[in-house]
């Protein structure tokens, strides 16, 4: 018997709607996620970090799950950003006990009420008379002393953080000085806005009827937003900038009007990653000349800049060709050329195709190339010098014969 067209796509929309009949939306919904309340410290959340600075379970050994619980991605999240967190501080403690870094307040004559920042020095980053080195991360949740979070949870402290760079350069007799770009603002908690009301003419209907009527269309699509699409509902909050601090670009410019140009070190040396490259290139089109006077070489990594949509003038696009070397992410061997994009500074390697990998993975190299560019440095002001009292010893025989 021939079917009827379409009567074959109603029978399915029968059989569909009967089968959602049964389900009991109620129950389904009762799958609600875990409080979102997470430990506080990394006992708590019962890892550890071991010799090898690996962040390990304490009772299995494993390495973090992310997906603690299934289905859950939300939960899960926030699960793994309460450890970040965490992680922030423990970095933080690090670079107090390990490094003997020292937290400086920004900006320098914040008063006790206002938000406020911070950056960290070592105790000879003003008074070193010979190098100093600067590290300025990427943009996102990492802050002072971090380059990336996630390579800090799931790898190890060597590629996550900046330390293998501060202790390195301590040995080398730099000093050093850790920006903290993305610390930008306090957010506090925004006051509950009260319901407005209707005045009565907003509407014919009484206002008792009005309101059962809007609680019966709308009660079980509220609770079901509420429930299933988000749980647990969270505070609004509102961010309150720091004074010039409140991006990544102006924490960069006050960092170097306020600590750099006022440090003794005759060479400064910058490792910019991420963002941060755009930040410095940003500071040199503000600072052109000091930076110019000051900045023996920079070593950045992975750099987002461009100094075509940031407007840096041909001299500026220059000093960087000379000064500069970027270290991108790329299959190639480690300091393998990489064909330029635009003509700033040299592109090399940094042996890998993950970002957030290129400043460790760059390690040695750069410091082998801030130990190049020392040397040249101190090779032209020889020459320079020796120039300048050749010139004085001839000039006063030549004015003597000519008498």
């Amino acid at each position: 018997m021939a079917q009827i067209p379409g009567q074959e796509n109603k029978e399915k929309t029968t059989a569909l709607k009967d089968l959602l009949s049964r389900i009991d939306l109620d129950e389904l919904m009762k799958k609600d996620e875990p409080p979102l309340n997470f430990p506080k410290t990394l006992e708590e959340f019962e890892y550890a970090f071991n010799e090898q600075g690996r962040l390990r379970h304490t009772t299995t050994g494993e390495a973090y799950v992310f997906n603690a619980r299934e289905d859950l991605h939300r939960w899960n999240q926030k699960r793994y950003e309460a450890l970040g967190e965490i992680i922030t501080r423990y970095v933080y403690q690090l670079l107090e006990t390990k490094c003997n870094l020292t937290k400086e307040i920004v900006p320098v004559d914040a008063t006790e009420e206002e938000p406020k920042s911070f950056i960290y020095l070592s105790a000879d980053a003003m008074s070193n008379p010979a190098k100093l080195l600067v590290l300025i991360q990427g943009c996102g949740v990492v802050r002072a002393g971090q380059w990336a979070r996630r390579l800090i949870i799931n790898q190890d402290l060597d590629s996550g953080t900046q330390i293998p760079f501060i202790t390195r350069a301590q040995e080398e007799g730099y000093s050093v000085m850790v920006l903290n770009p993305n610390e930008n603002h306090l957010e506090v908690e925004r006051p509950a806005k009260p319901t407005p009301l209707l005045s009565p003419e907003a509407s014919d209907e009484p206002a008792e009827k009005r309101e059962r009527k809007d609680d019966r269309e709308s009660k079980k699509k509220r609770d079901f937003y509420e429930k299933y699409r988000n749980p647990q509902k969270e505070s609004e909050t509102e961010q309150i900038p720091i004074r010039e601090n409140g991006s990544p670009e102006e924490h960069v410019l006050y960092v170097w009007d306020h600590f750099v140009s006022k440090a003794a070190a005759r060479n400064v040396f910058v490792v910019a990653h991420s963002y941060g490259g755009l930040s410095l290139v940003e500071l040199m089109i503000q600072r052109e000349a000091q930076v110019k006077n000051r900045v023996c070489a920079v070593a950045m990594t992975d750099s987002i800049h461009n100094i075509w949509h940031q407007d840096a003038n041909k001299s500026i696009q220059e000093w960087l060709q000379q000064h500069c070397r970027n270290w991108v992410s790329s299959p190639e061997p480690l300091d393998t050329p990489v064909e330029p994009m635009l003509s700033d500074c040299p592109r090399v390697s940094a042996g890998t195709e993950r970002h957030e990998l290129t400043s460790w993975r760059s390690f040695n190299s750069i410091f082998q190339f801030f130990g190049e560019a020392l040397q040249t440095g101190e090779e032209e002001e020889t020459s320079n010098a020796v120039t300048t009292r050749s010139s004085h010893r001839t000039k006063p025989d030549h004015n003597h014969n000519d008498l």
